[in-house]
């Protein structure tokens, strides 16, 4: 909407120095500028040019889930216990969850994501196959109590999301939904301004088949994904797969005990032994809802823990204590080997692939074993990746070496399935009269952190440099001093208001026009037009924010450029 706000009556405090606990450029630069304001770890309060570009971003979203068909709605934020007990989220959730209770001792919580309320909305509300496909969505707080909450809006206990959710009677339906939402999340970014690259994910928890994330690369962000420089392929590291083919083993001799004293850790072993320690079969044991668990990988590789939680999710992973080994003879602490682990189910990487031949322990205090092959000596039970990807690895499309980088998640897809579909029967009567079982889709876009995304990806060494789209005004009139330039200024602003424009002046008094130049550069909005020493004469000066690009123009010309 058109109109002009005078920073002589805005409230906004900028900063010349960073906040002492500012890691990262956005949580730097959205506090110094006058955007945010910290009121505890993780919990931020939007000002009134925050909340501008918060509502830019949320227009922006809302306007292509409109356009792909979403119905936008408004469930609560305090949720009751029994859906989350109903899909087991109450306890899945583990101390992220934020749970309260009620005078009356009722339990309740702050809704961190929202599949059992829509669930149970369309259960209520759809009851035959032509209520269906439906897609529904809201923006909406959520809150998680984040262990370590960190990087300004990044990473809050308290957050704006978009969250929609898809219901068809066919799988061939989501697949479609699912699709729909991809490339309406690519118009999204793209009119936000905000690079972005698409890679596969796993659900984990969420569960599910097919999952996509939206990632912005960014130095501060907390993912790391791999992407191929001679293919397509781009995944988180959670998800990149590696495929090893059967070796032939039949040379390799029997089973040879080692006596390698002092050697727990494959450094020690490796050194020991004078071999590569990519030649050693590492076996790290974790309970897996308390039950002890044997991961194999090579030596030379690390086991990726939030890897095999996602695997195993969704029950609970940890790492075996000096307890867990008292009673466990089969169980040599630093000394383990698959071979003889007829207790314990084996999990390995697809690294340790049938024939492939190791040095790993023997299970007697001080012992290892060479040529331990795996299917011969030792059966896998489940193959899984788990490893820590490292650059270099091979891309499993094309093979070559892939690179690696950070970014933030700002979007993330699912094929859900019929996970909440059964956990509350949700039904709808067929076109044979039968019930059919709806499947869902679900699908999320950080809206405040697309926010905290896009100060990363624009800025500069002066400050922020918004996307039109998104920025809190198309155009900031700075009265460089005097009463003349101020009354030009604010003249000027009414035309530009009237030719539909949203303009910012700075009209302050007693502020220097070196000051006031430092907060326009700061601030970010991508047009800044100064009334300065030619405004006797009716010219302006016109900055570009982005390029530092400037020109002379008398009023009527700097108004039919930026209108244009």
């Amino acid at each position: 909407m058109a109109q002009v706000q005078r920073m002589s009556r805005l409230m906004v405090k900028t900063l010349r120095d960073d906040p002492a606990d500012a890691e990262t450029l956005s949580h730097k630069l959205l506090v110094r500028a006058g955007y945010v304001r910290r009121n505890a770890a993780g919990i931020w309060s939007w000002l009134p040019l925050g909340m501008k570009v918060l509502e830019n971003v949320a227009r922006v979203v809302r306007e292509e889930m409109d356009e792909m068909g979403g119905q936008e709605v408004l469930l609560p934020a305090l949720l009751p216990k029994e859906p989350y007990e109903a899909s087991g989220r109450w306890e899945e959730y583990g101390p992220e969850l934020f749970r309260l209770q009620d005078r009356k001792g009722g339990d309740y919580l702050l809704g961190p994501t929202h599949e059992e309320i829509f669930t149970q909305l369309v259960k209520d509300q759809c009851t035959s196959y032509k209520d269906l496909p439906v897609i529904l969505y809201q923006i909406q707080t959520k809150y998680r109590d984040e262990a370590r909450p960190r990087s300004g809006i990044l990473r809050g206990r308290e957050f704006q999301m978009k969250d929609s959710y898809s219901f068809d009677t066919t799988d061939e339906g989501l697949a479609e939904s699912y699709a729909l939402h991809r490339e309406a999340y690519i118009k999204i970014f793209n009119r936000l301004g905000l690079e972005h690259k698409i890679v596969s994910a796993i659900s984990g928890a969420m569960g599910g088949s097919a999952s996509e994330e939206f990632l912005a690369p960014a130095a501060a962000g907390e993912d790391t994904f791999v992407y191929c420089p001679n293919c397509e392929y781009a995944a988180n590291t959670e998800a990149v797969t590696f495929k090893a083919e059967a070796v032939d083993a039949s040379a390799v001799g029997p089973v040879e005990e080692l006596d390698t004293p002092d050697t727990p850790t494959i450094e020690t072993l490796a050194r020991h032994l004078g071999v590569p320690a990519s030649a050693t079969l590492k076996n790290l044991l974790v309970k897996v809802d308390g039950e002890i668990v044997a991961v194999g990988v090579p030596g030379d590789r690390e086991v990726d823990l939030g890897k095999l939680e996602d695997h195993l999710a969704p029950a609970v992973v940890e790492m075996v204590t000096a307890e867990d080994f008292e009673g466990r003879s089969d169980l040599v602490r630093g000394y383990v080997g698959p071979q003889g682990l007829d207790k314990v189910r084996y999990i390995a990487d697809p690294r340790v692939a049938a024939g492939t031949s190791w040095i790993t322990g023997a299970n007697k205090d001080g012992k290892h074993a060479k040529n331990v092959v795996a299917g011969r000596d030792f059966e896998v039970d489940d193959y899984l990746d788990v490893v820590v990807v490292e650059e270099g690895d091979p891309c499993p499309k094309c093979g070559t070496g892939l690179k690696m980088d950070r970014a933030i998640e700002i979007g993330h897809i699912f094929q859900l399935g019929r996970k909440y579909a059964d956990a509350f029967q949700l039904d709808v009567l067929g076109q044979n009269g039968k019930p059919v079982r709806v499947t869902m889709g679900s699908y999320g876009i950080g809206v405040s952190r697309a926010v905290a995304a896009l100060a990363e990806q624009h800025a500069d060494d002066k400050g922020l440099c918004w996307p039109a789209e998104v920025a809190p005004a198309d155009v900031h009139v700075v009265a460089a001093g005097k009463a003349l330039q101020t009354e030009l200024a604010l003249d000027v602003s009414e035309q530009l208001k009237d030719a539909g424009l949203r303009v910012l002046v700075d009209d302050r008094a007693g502020v220097s026009p070196g000051v006031k130049f430092t907060d326009a550069e700061l601030i970010g909005v991508p047009k800044i037009l100064v009334a300065g020493r030619r405004s006797a004469e009716g010219v302006l000066e016109l900055k570009d924010r982005r390029t530092g690009e400037r020109e002379e123009l008398t009023v009527a010309e700097a108004i039919a450029r930026l209108s244009a």
